[in-house]
């Protein structure tokens, strides 16, 4: 198989497919005896990129594999497409997901002491419904309280291949505009989201670096 029939396969199925798509699973379009390498599927992938440079899509690897989305600078226009307004979200609820997001994994309890106030349970559970956080264990102290981390699902609807990719703290902006970010992205328009994760970003301490989401 030649490189620009292998690119055409790649294409086609990112395009097809609802979900951003691995190496794995890309290796898996093909028979056995055609099966490319992961660096000839590598070598393909960034061609792919530099092929829609300067287009109003682009080819994006987040945590959980590629996907061509609609470029930041375009989401203005493209969000139009749908009538339906995003749900939005009170400054007490992206507080503490950006708590968890930079403090991963912490309990309800270390969240409540740093905002100076009580986590509400709704909170929590819409982080849940959402699968932006979920319970990776429990803290060794009397009560072992439940410890929260981020998804992997966070970082493909922020946008982020990996933890290492939050913005930094001196990126701060103000957290009242991040329902503004996410509004250029529902329905169906993840992957907008690199704005708002710099909004998560709102006075908040360094998360733990040596931990990442383990789940799909």
């Amino acid at each position: 198989m030649n490189p620009e029939q292998l690119r055409n396969i790649i294409e086609a199925a990112l395009f097809a497919a609802s979900e951003p798509l691995n190496a794995e699973r890309l290796q898996a379009l093909f028979d056995e005896e055609q099966q490319p390498s992961r660096d000839t599927l590598h070598q393909a992938l960034l061609q792919l990129q530099q092929d829609y440079e300067g287009r109003g899509i682009e080819l994006k690897e987040v945590a959980t594999g590629f996907r061509f989305q609609a470029r930041q600078e375009v989401s203005t226009w493209v969000s139009r497409l749908w009538e339906e307004k995003p749900q939005r979200y009170t400054r007490a609820t992206l507080e503490t997901l950006a708590l968890i997001a930079y403090r991963q994994p912490i309990t309800r309890a270390e969240i409540e002491d740093i905002r100076g106030v009580t986590v509400s349970s709704n909170i929590i559970k819409t982080l849940q419904e959402r699968d932006w956080i979920r319970v990776v264990g429990h803290r060794d102290v009397p009560g072992r309280p439940a410890m929260f981390a981020t998804t992997r699902h966070f970082l493909n609807y922020f946008n982020l291949k990996s933890l290492d990719e939050l913005p930094p703290l001196s990126e701060l902006m103000d957290i009242d505009k991040i329902n503004a970010e996410l509004d250029l992205r529902e329905p169906g328009g993840e992957g907008s989201g690199e704005t708002a994760a710099v909004a998560l970003a709102a006075a908040m301490p360094a998360y733990d670096p040596a931990f990442e989401p383990t789940d799909a």
